[in-house]
Parts: C-alpha cells; structure tokens; sequence
C-alpha cells in the first residue's frame, strides 16, 4: 500500500485529469471520485488498482461511471 502522501499526490493527478477529461471542475471532479467504487478500490490493500498508473484508474472510473463496472457482491 501507498503511504498517505503517495496517495494524496496519486489521487490529485487523477482528479486533476478526471477535470479536464470531463471538463468539469477540479473540485467537481474531487467530489466524485471521492464517493465512487474506484476510489474505494484504490484505498484497498487487497485490490491492487494503486499499483496501476493514474490514466488507468481514470479509465476505470469512467467505466464505472458508464455502468460498465460493477462491485463485486460480498462473498
């Protein structure tokens, strides 16, 4: 796992080309990233997405967005 200041300079790369892929805010961006399923995949240890590179994890979140990706049902 990332240590918090990787993470924090991690998700405002991402946030900042989640805005001008969007072309919404940067504060907009930050909102929605921070209440969607990637976000919660990037901070979990067992997932791995925080190894993958931050055009990857925007892709994601827009599949996700798309309704492409779903969370996985609990087991």
């Amino acid at each position: 796992m990332l240590r918090p200041i990787l993470m924090w300079n991690k998700i405002g790369r991402i946030v900042m080309l989640l805005s001008k892929r969007l072309k919404i805010s940067p504060e907009a961006a930050l909102d929605a990233f921070y209440r969607s399923w990637t976000n919660e995949r990037l901070h979990d240890p067992n997932d791995f997405l925080y190894l993958m590179g931050d055009l990857y994890i925007v892709d994601d979140f827009i599949l996700e967005k798309q309704g492409f990706l779903h969370k996985r049902k609990s087991e």
